[in-house]
């Protein structure tokens, strides 16, 4: 699947619910979001028949998202159905970690290939302050059990913020050192209370991390299905990883698009735009009307995000990154 930009698309991200069990201060406002109702969420049949339209068009690479995506009942059913589907290259699963050490043995039996663990300090003081929840202990025990599938592909993904000090940025990335742990630094997007907050750049935490370990050098192995990039360190066993939208703006080599988990098909996050494809679900039986508007509106995918621009016009607006799936 290419875009009119000539961009190979291969990797969708799949909301299975917007409920999450923490109330991260960037993700959701003081005030709280409207929850979805059940009805309105996508039936495990509607997941698999999108999933089956995605693979006709070359997409291969799902990631099951939230919310936190381990809310959704029977989501281990679900990811090993997914498995099944003949072209299916890899299904991977974005969590906060609060309740995957209980779920690890049945995700792995499912057959997931990889798992994103949220995790943006290891201060219990400062997780609270981010989260409103005191869990970082069940997160870090996930983690913990997550590296002992050596299969697995485990990585850690952290948002930095002004709510993290020099010494939380340096302890996370020190996860890599003696592990196999991927840890990546994502800046944080100006999307709902998200534009509250000044992100760490990339740039900055480089030097910080430079002066501290030594130098970073650029790897060229590709470890996700995203537009991460990876930095080796001297002596240690996992990378360093960054994906900076804005400061390193990726939009040239953006290849994957979002479903929300009512069923809207977003190509890129800055446009409030997108495709209802559970209207299109529930009226047929068949994919072939299915396919052909996802072919249609992935390749009228934008050429790249506005987000640095002064312009507001069809900015996303106060949507959370809970409502679009992480």
């Amino acid at each position: 699947m290419f875009d009119y930009s000539k961009r190979k698309i291969d990797y969708v991200r799949i909301s299975v619910t917007d409920k999450c069990n923490l109330r991260c201060v960037y993700c959701i406002p003081d005030e709280g979001v409207e929850q979805l109702h059940s009805q309105d969420i996508l039936t495990d049949e509607e997941i698999i028949r999108l999933c089956q339209s995605f693979i006709s068009l070359g997409i291969n690479n799902i990631k099951i998202t939230g919310g936190e995506p381990l809310l959704r009942k029977d989501v281990t059913g679900l990811i090993e159905q997914i498995k099944r589907l003949q072209g299916i290259q890899r299904v991977t699963l974005t969590t906060n970690g609060v309740k995957l050490k209980e779920y690890l043995p049945d995700l792995i039996k499912a057959g997931l290939d990889g798992i994103n663990i949220s995790l943006d300090t290891l201060n219990g003081e400062i997780y609270r302050k981010i989260t409103s929840k005191d869990a970082l202990e069940k997160v870090l025990e996930s983690v913990e059990q997550a590296l002992a599938y050596e299969h697995l592909n485990v990585k850690i993904n952290c948002v930095p913020s002004e709510l993290m000090d020099s010494c939380d940025i340096i302890n996370m990335a020190a996860l890599a050192k003696d592990s196999r742990l991927n840890v990546r630094f994502i800046e944080m997007m100006p999307i709902g209370p998200g534009k509250n907050f000044t992100s760490w750049s990339e740039d900055k935490i480089m030097k910080l991390l430079e002066k501290t370990y030594g130098t970073l050098q650029l790897t060229e192995t590709m470890y996700g299905n995203g537009p991460a990039h990876y930095y080796s360190i001297k002596g240690f066993k996992g990378k360093i990883g960054f994906i900076s939208a804005l400061s390193h703006q990726f939009c040239g080599n953006c290849n994957r698009v979002r479903v929300t988990s009512d069923g809207c098909l977003k190509t890129c996050l800055y446009y409030a735009e997108n495709l209802d494809l559970k209207n299109i679900l529930r009226k047929s039986n068949g994919n072939m009307a299915l396919e052909q508007a996802i072919w249609q509106n992935i390749y009228d995918k934008p050429a790249g995000h506005k987000f640095k621009s002064d312009n507001e016009d069809g900015k996303i607006g106060q949507v959370t990154m809970s409502q679009i799936g992480g």
